[in-house]
């Protein structure tokens, strides 16, 4: 049996809600409405899942909450017949502009839930996230942060929020981390142009994308001929960018692209492994095109790298 990899979810877009809802209520804090309503499936604009986002991100302030927040993970993985999951995570915007845990606490609640995981027989791994539209002096910012004592756990460095700086003048930030160690992975044509994915691999030299939404048949011939991985999740598109009405993932894989089944924030957008199955099943995909997602996902993991 080829390996079930949810190969994209965010930390703090994948906290448990029951969990959200008794600490909410236990630290006096009233669930948005915003948060209420996705949880409900009610479609929202992308500035109410920032709301819905940040307000799980605040109460991961200690390491029994970040242990908590993997194994919400892990719990959702395991349950959906996953076998891991490469986990995105913004340690800096927890340790440096929240300032509500320290970096040594964060990464120990990290090693904490990993450990769990592995105990529940699922491999998992980080990608530490950086912020594209706070720019590439974030970027060398939080590489500042993590890399004095970077846990073996962390195998790769990504920018996520609003495509707003090029991703070339992301370029020097990218080749330090890889210098480092680290596989690069962006973000891209998910609420900016499709040019954006031609542009971070070819000019940023990301080695996997995440979304492409709005890449076009040229750039999926790119994407194909490098091999590049694409992490399509389905919920979350549908939920975020719903004016590209008719996912890519047929188009996608017809081209060859190495396009594999993520979750991104089901915490916040409810899914699982499984749900996402279902979508792409929904968009016309056969079993031999699911059996290809699945065997993607397992190859391109790098929670499964040795």
């Amino acid at each position: 049996m080829l390996p079930l990899i949810d190969r994209h979810t965010h930390l703090e877009g994948s906290l448990d809600p029951a969990w959200v809802r008794t600490e909410a209520e236990r630290r006096g804090r009233p669930v948005p409405p915003t948060l209420e309503a996705f949880w409900a499936g009610e479609a929202q604009p992308f500035s109410s899942f920032i709301e819905a986002f940040l307000f799980g991100a605040a109460l991961l302030d200690g390491r029994e909450a970040v242990r908590e927040a993997v194994l919400a993970v892990a719990r959702r993985t395991r349950r959906s017949g996953g076998s891991g999951f490469d986990l995105w995570a913004s340690p800096s915007f927890l340790v440096s502009h929240l300032g509500q845990i320290s970096l040594d606490e964060f990464w120990r609640g990290v090693e904490a839930g990993l450990t769990e995981a592995a105990d529940l027989g699922l491999r998992g791994c980080v990608v530490v996230d950086a912020v594209n539209h706070f720019g590439p002096r974030h970027g060398q910012a939080v590489l500042d942060l993590i890399l004095p004592d970077l846990p073996p756990f962390v195998r790769g460095f990504s920018t996520g929020g609003l495509e707003g700086y090029p991703f070339r003048d992301w370029a020097p930030v990218f080749d330090r981390a890889r210098a480092a160690g680290l596989r690069i992975a962006a973000h891209a044509g998910e609420n900016g142009p499709g040019s954006n994915v031609r542009e971070a691999v070819l000019e940023g030299g990301v080695e996997r994308i995440i979304h492409g939404l709005r890449a076009d048949e040229a750039i999926f011939q790119l994407l194909a001929e490098r091999r590049i991985p694409v992490d399509v999740c389905p919920s979350s598109n549908r939920a975020l960018v719903a004016e590209v009405q008719e996912h890519p993932l047929p188009r996608m894989l017809r081209a060859g692209v190495r396009c594999a089944l993520g979750t991104d924030d089901p915490g916040v957008i409810p899914c699982d492994l499984g749900t996402e199955a279902a979508a792409a099943r929904a968009m016309g995909l056969d079993e031999a095109a699911l059996a290809t997602l699945r065997r993607n996902g397992g190859e391109d993991a790098w929670c499964l790298l040795g």
